[in-house]
């Protein structure tokens, strides 16, 4: 249970997110069948969020907080660091497992 994290691409193994920082990234979201449900770069527009403060799911607080700055990384979240036995309506199902391809573009 948790995250696990797959380095798909190095970053700098040296610039680490820290609580509280802003962390930028491209990610796209698909469910274990493949189907996309996100994807910033669709949008060509980064998301950006305060590591460690409970902006987003538990998988990403702790996921993206392992990773360096340039790093791209598979993050497969279960449901309970996901969105849990609700799910999101009509984007994400219940008990879930979800599949993040994430890329740590800076931190700001």
């Amino acid at each position: 249970m948790g995250v696990e994290i797959e380095t798909t691409k190095p970053g700098d193994g040296q610039t680490f997110p820290k609580k509280g920082q802003t962390a930028v990234v491209h990610y796209v979201g698909k469910l274990t069948n493949g189907t996309t449900f996100d994807s910033s770069r669709n949008r060509d527009s980064p998301f950006k969020f305060r590591i460690g403060c409970g902006e987003v799911i538990r998988g990403w607080d702790e996921g993206v907080a392992q990773m360096s700055v340039g790093q791209q990384a598979r993050l497969t979240c279960t449901p309970d660091f996901a969105y849990g036995s609700k799910g999101h309506p009509g984007v994400i199902p219940p008990n879930a497992t979800l599949i993040f391809d994430v890329e740590l573009l800076r931190l700001d």
